[in-house]
């Protein structure tokens, strides 16, 4: 058995990352084997293993099967930017069958899969395709993330509409907490459920070193058939 999802966001750094930890960290306590993929990467820094990006390695810390860095991260891209501008001037090229063959190995080797794209729904990663088209071919069901804060509600409807319209069913989402100053917090999550009308998986309060911690205890993984 082998169940996967897409996590994507509302825009950048609404907290994809965060909330695939807090998913997958839900998911291992359950009792299930769960990989971590991020297919495309654009921003890397140096490690002592090479250049590695710093989303991958918190997914790669959260996943329970033996993996190494290629298999959570085929496609890494150095340069900090969009991953179209990152592949152009890197002379690389996103390769969809690679990213199809890294997701059904993990596939193969655990019983839950979450695949974090980058950046937003419509993230470029040529002139001509988006990841979202890939995600399409694979028929992901997507979790969406919504970073609390002000202009979110005009962001997350537009991307619920363009996920649907791309024939995609949205399975939950959440709400990541990105500034602790955000006025109406409460009743922007309350206008949120409802108009995106699926399951919250959870909120996510602000905190510090968030990337350090257990955040299990904030999702409900449930609505995802487990």
């Amino acid at each position: 058995m082998n169940k996967s999802f897409f996590v994507t966001g509302t825009d950048t750094e609404v907290g994809k990352t965060v909330a695939s930890m807090a998913v997958m960290q839900a998911v291992s306590k359950a009792g299930y084997s769960v990989a971590g993929y991020k297919p495309v990467a654009a921003g890397s820094k140096e490690t002592e293993q090479g250049p590695m990006n710093s989303d991958a390695i918190r997914l790669r810390e959260c996943t329970t099967v033996e993996v190494s860095y290629e298999d959570v991260n085929p496609c890494l891209l150095h340069a900090a930017c969009s991953p179209h501008i990152a592949a152009e001037l890197e002379n690389e090229t996103v390769d969809f069958s690679l990213l199809t063959d890294g997701l059904k190995n993990l596939q193969a080797r655990s019983e839950f899969t979450l695949v974090e794209g980058a950046g937003g729904w419509r993230v470029p990663v040529t002139y001509d395709t988006t990841l979202a088209d890939w995600v399409v071919g694979e028929k992901l069901p997507v979790i969406l993330v919504v970073g609390i804060k002000l202009g979110c509600l005009n962001h997350a409807y537009l991307t619920a509409e363009a996920i649907r319209r791309d024939g995609m069913e949205i399975v939950g989402w959440v709400a990541n907490r990105v500034n602790p100053g955000t006025e109406h917090y409460s009743d922007i999550v309350k206008t949120l459920e409802h108009h995106l009308k699926v399951p919250k998986l959870g909120e996510i309060p602000y905190m510090p070193s968030i990337k350090s911690r257990d955040l299990s205890g904030y999702i409900d993984i449930s609505p995802l058939g487990l």
